[in-house]
């Protein structure tokens, strides 16, 4: 197996460990990020280590770290809770035993300042790196390591075709692409990981395209 610095070193960071640490303040960022909305309101679920070495580890701080926006080196994560409090951000911590997920695993429940909700199932897999497991209800599988699109939309025909398309128009190649659903006939969800970053201008096009519910993007630069 190849291995490079980064899987040596593990990321930059405030300690005291990538997994529960690192990897919560990624899993917080990303979830503000899905979220498309200033976070006001969090109700998260820890489970596994998280839940039971997680408040030694600086689990819950860590998380509300990444939902204000910080990086696994930024120096106030300790004080995130205070941080949280000045901003308007109310949150809470429940331990649950979840049955078939990563022994690192946060629920997170989000209401955003224009009422936007999100819901987000997401894992520390190690070196700061995480794994989305499920959003709103619906099991996904990503990384959100590379610039990654979510749309939404009505489990009908042509959607997929119309988001390749508008990439394809733009010069966007797609690295990775996967389709989710509820149900049949319900709403899908359809990940895809590029290896551009995707112009603005094609995700405001797509977010007015009848039948897409929700258009969300993840852009690696920020």
């Amino acid at each position: 197996m190849i291995m490079n610095l980064f899987d040596i070193l593990g990321p930059v960071m405030v300690g005291p460990s990538s997994s529960h640490t690192a990897g919560a303040v990624r899993i917080g960022y990303v979830a503000s990020r899905l979220l498309e909305d200033e976070p006001v309101k969090v109700d998260i679920v820890l489970h596994g280590s998280f839940a039971t070495t997680g408040v030694g580890h600086g689990t819950d701080k860590a998380l509300i770290a990444g939902l204000l926006g910080m990086a696994p080196d930024d120096i106030r994560i300790p004080q995130s809770f205070e941080l949280a409090k000045k901003n308007g951000l109310a949150f809470s911590f429940t331990n649950k035993t979840l049955k078939d997920a990563h022994p690192n695993t946060a629920v997170l429940k989000l209401t955003g300042k224009h009422g936007k909700q999100l819901e987000i199932q997401a894992a520390s897999i190690g070196g700061g790196r995480i794994m989305i497991h499920k959003l709103d209800g619906v099991a996904v599988v990503f990384s959100a390591e590379k610039p990654t699109l979510i749309v939404y939309n009505q489990d009908q025909p042509g959607y997929v075709a119309q988001v390749t398309t508008s990439l394809s128009k733009r010069n966007v190649n797609i690295a990775t692409m996967n389709l989710y659903r509820d149900k049949r006939g319900g709403f899908a969800v359809m990940v895809l990981e590029t290896d551009q970053q995707i112009p603005l201008e094609a995700i405001h096009m797509l977010e007015q395209l009848e039948g897409i519910m929700k258009v969300s993007y993840i852009d690696t630069e920020e």
